[in-house]
């Protein structure tokens, strides 16, 4: 796994892996691009949340936003 790799990013990678899809496969189930979805996984910086909440979204997974923690976290949809 890459160092860079954010919260965010391993999150989704093992979620992604844990549901038994390649990064073709959620690329296609969210309707982003596979290049997208591994710049995710490896932590890029910036990214459209817009294409991020896709992707959360076919993996079951919300993002979370707290004030004042300074980090992100991406659990299970409830």
């Amino acid at each position: 796994m890459n160092d860079r790799a954010s919260p965010l990013g391993q999150a989704v990678r093992e979620r992604r892996e844990h549901l038994g899809l390649t990064q073709v496969e959620l690329a296609e189930l969210a309707s982003v691009s596979t290049r997208f979805v591994h710049t995710l996984e490896s932590g890029k910086p910036t990214v459209r949340l817009d294409k991020v909440l896709d992707v959360l979204a076919v993996l079951g997974l919300e993002l979370q936003v707290a004030r004042g923690r300074g980090s992100i976290t991406a659990g299970a949809s409830r």
